[in-house]
C-alpha cells in the first residue's frame, strides 16, 4: 500500500517540471508513493515518469478525460486514492491543482493544506509549514484524520533525481458513464508563443503600471524577455490596466514564480506582488524611485528611467 499519491500535471506533450517537486515531498514524508497521470493519449507522459522512484505510475486514460474538467478529474483522484489507500494526496501549487484538488479533498472528506514549503516533527507527528499574510509570516499546520491533501510551493523543494529502476505503469479503469457532467468543455484558446511558460522559465521579466500601454509593455518588457530567452510577467495593476493578459499576473492573486533571474521594470514592490517572487534566486529591479519598497527585496537595484535603461540593455544583450 502506497503512503502517498502524487498528481502529475502535464500539457499533453510533456510533464510540467514544477509538478515534479511534489514528488520530493512524498519522499520526505516516507513510505512508498505512486504517481497519477490523468488525460487521454498520455503514453509519452507516463513513460517519462518511471524512473522517479515511485512504486508505480497509475494512468487514467480515457477520451472523457481529454480536457481537465475539474469535477471529472477530482472524481478520478478520489477513486484512485480509495483504491490505493494513500494517506497523502500531493500536487503542486498551480492553477491546475488549485482547481482540482480541493474538490478531491471534499469528495474524500479530507483536510487540505496549501503552499507547503517544509515539514517538521511536532509532538510526535508531522506539521506543515506554509506562508501566510502574503508571505511575510509562516504558519505551522497540523491536521487530523486518515488522509490529507497537500499542495507544495515548487520553489521550496528540489526536483527528484530520475535514476531509480523503472517502475510498472498500471492502467486505472475509468467508468466514463459514471463521471459527473456538471462541467462541459466549450473551447480552448492557446496563445502561440516561442517564450517559455511563466512558471517554468529560468528568466522572467515583469512590468508594472508605469509601462503606460500594451504596446510599450510589449516593446520593453517583451523585448528584454526575448533578448534573454525569458518569460513575461506583470503586476496586477498592469493587468487591470489592460497592458498584459491575466495569465501574466504574478503575486498573491496570480502566479508564484521562482526563476534564476527575475527582472522588475517599474514595479514598486507591493507586498502582494513580492509574495509571488520572493523565492527567485536573483532579483533585479529598475525604478526611478530610490525609495521603492522593492529595493529592500532586490538583489540589485538600479535607480533610473526604464525608458532609457531598458532599450540600452536590449541592444547590449543582442550585440553580445
Amino acid at each position: 500500500m502506497a503512503e502517498s499519491l502524487v498528481l502529475i500535471e502535464h500539457d499533453r506533450q510533456q510533464v510540467k517540471r514544477s509538478s515534479l517537486h511534489a514528488i520530493t515531498l512524498a519522499q520526505q514524508l516516507g513510505g512508498e508513493y505512486e504517481l497519477l497521470v490523468i488525460g487521454h493519449v498520455v503514453n509519452k507522459i507516463s513513460s517519462s515518469l518511471v524512473s522517479l522512484g515511485a512504486t508505480s505510475v497509475i494512468v487514467a486514460d480515457d477520451p472523457a478525460l481529454a480536457e481537465p474538467l475539474a469535477d471529472r478529474y477530482a472524481t478520478v483522484i478520489a477513486e484512485a486514492v480509495r483504491k490505493s489507500g494513500a494517506k497523502n494526496i500531493l500536487g503542486t501549487s498551480s492553477t491546475f491543482s488549485k482547481d482540482i484538488l480541493p474538490r478531491a479533498a471534499a469528495l474524500l472528506d479530507a483536510p487540505m493544506v496549501t503552499d507547503v514549503v517544509a515539514i517538521e516533527q511536532m509532538d510526535g507527528s508531522i506539521s506543515y509549514r506554509r506562508p501566510i499574510n502574503a508571505g511575510s509570516m509562516f504558519a505551522k499546520v497540523k491536521v487530523e484524520g486518515e488522509r490529507r491533501v497537500l499542495t507544495v510551493r515548487a520553489a521550496a523543494f528540489e526536483t527528484p533525481a530520475a535514476n531509480a529502476a523503472p517502475c510498472p505503469i498500471v492502467r486505472f479503469d475509468v467508468d466514463a458513464e459514471s463521471l459527473p457532467n456538471g462541467m462541459r468543455f466549450i473551447s480552448r484558446e492557446e496563445r502561440k508563443s516561442d517564450r517559455p511558460d511563466l512558471t517554468e522559465a529560468r528568466v522572467v521579466v515583469s512590468g508594472g503600471r508605469p509601462l503606460k500601454d500594451k504596446e510599450t509593455f510589449e516593446r520593453l518588457v517583451g523585448g528584454l524577455a526575448d533578448a534573454l530567452g525569458g518569460a513575461i510577467g506583470a503586476t496586477r495593476a498592469a493587468v487591470d490596466a489592460g497592458m498584459a493578459p491575466n495569465d501574466y499576473q504574478i503575486g498573491q492573486t496570480g502566479k508564484v514564480v521562482a526563476p534564476e533571474l527575475y527582472i522588475a521594470l517599474g514595479i514598486s514592490g507591493a507586498i502582494q506582488h513580492l509574495a509571488g517572487i520572493k523565492d527567485s534566486r536573483i532579483i533585479v529591479a529598475i525604478n526611478k524611485d530610490p525609495d521603492a519598497p522593492i529595493c529592500q527585496t532586490a538583489t540589485y537595484f538600479l535607480v533610473g528611467d526604464l525608458y532609457q535603461i531598458v532599450p540600452q540593455l536590449i541592444e547590449s544583450i543582442r550585440r553580445a
